[in-house]
């Protein structure tokens, strides 16, 4: 059960609290039993609609629930022999951004995501998911590493953006960032990432000018958070559920203008209530994906993936 309620899953909590109780005190009673089960598909059913009729407002929020799965939780599920491999060989190792190689149905690939915290403690450590230079530096070493053995590279997003402190900016923020897309724009080997929560800026473009972009349902990917959409156009920074509806950023907006691939279907009532079937989704879409880009060659590769980004806001005069 999720230590978060958001206002809309209140009324499925208070009847899956209630269905709780009710099993402690039927003491195996048939009709309790009767009842119980008409309760449980009726809690079914409230969820599936509920989660089928979200607002942009309410998508945002999901996607950034601190119980959903991150990078190394999906990591766990569809990959086995993971090697962590860290630090950028120039400042420093920045754990908001996570790599390695592992293997995935039978191939090594190399994996690198934004990695958040669950408590305290870990988003200290991992500065709520916000990466700094030598993040993306390290990203770049991976991705290399990669190309030279010929591996694919899977990529999770999730992240607020990129880390905007004193430090970030000094070190060459915006640089590293750049040096990541241009890197991506030019790898010979298969390349996708996967939308996992909240895709923000170009903390997460720069793992994010892959071959295929994928999202999982309930993730948002966009320019700007809400907050700072509403701030700038606005000047008011409350007005963030108008902000979500007008930046077209969940997983269905992008999908209908071309930017993502395909939509992953998550566990009813979100990710982090059923990170099994979530992952397994993840695994199955992943393969299919892999499997269609390893059968091309690198020319072919480079000059579709340049195609795909250069129909991206296309717009043809009547």
């Amino acid at each position: 059960m999720s230590t978060k309620v958001l206002e809309f899953e209140r009324p499925i909590v208070e009847l899956e609290g209630k269905i709780k109780e009710l099993k402690h005190l039927s003491g195996g009673s048939r009709e309790m039993a009767q009842e119980i089960e008409r309760l449980e598909e009726k809690a079914r059913q409230l969820q599936k609609e509920r989660f089928a009729s979200l607002t942009p407002w309410e998508q945002v929020q999901l996607a950034k629930h601190p119980d959903r799965p991150y990078t190394l939780d999906y990591i766990g599920e569809i990959t086995t022999d993971f090697m962590e491999l860290r630090g950028d060989r120039a400042f420093a190792d920045d754990p908001a951004i996570v790599g390695g190689l592992c293997r995935f149905d039978g191939r090594t690939v190399m994996i690198i995501g934004h990695q958040k915290g669950r408590n305290t403690k870990e988003n200290l450590y991992r500065n709520f998911g916000m990466a700094r230079p030598e993040g993306y530096r390290k990203a770049q070493r991976l991705m290399r590493l990669a190309e030279q053995f010929g591996h694919p590279i899977l990529c999770f997003i999730d992240t607020a953006g990129a880390y905007p402190g004193l430090g970030a900016e000094e070190r060459g923020q915006s640089e590293a960032i750049a040096s990541s897309l241009e890197l991506l724009a030019r790898l010979t080997v298969p390349t996708i990432s996967v939308v996992i929560g909240e895709g923000g800026s170009g903390g997460a473009l720069a793992i994010g000018l892959t071959d295929r972009i994928l999202m999982l349902e309930h993730a948002v990917y966009s320019v700007i958070s809400p907050r700072g959409c509403a701030s700038i156009l606005w000047k008011d920074p409350e007005a963030e559920q108008t902000a979500a509806a007008q930046l077209k950023m969940t997983s269905h907006d992008l999908q209908s203008l071309g930017i993502c691939d395909e939509i992953i279907p998550e566990a009813v009532g979100g990710a982090h209530r059923g990170l099994t079937s979530t992952a397994a989704a993840l695994a199955e879409a992943l393969r299919k994906h892999i499997d269609e880009l390893c059968a091309l060659d690198a020319d072919a590769l480079v000059a579709q993936r340049y195609e795909k980004y250069r129909r991206i806001g296309h717009l043809e005069r009547e």
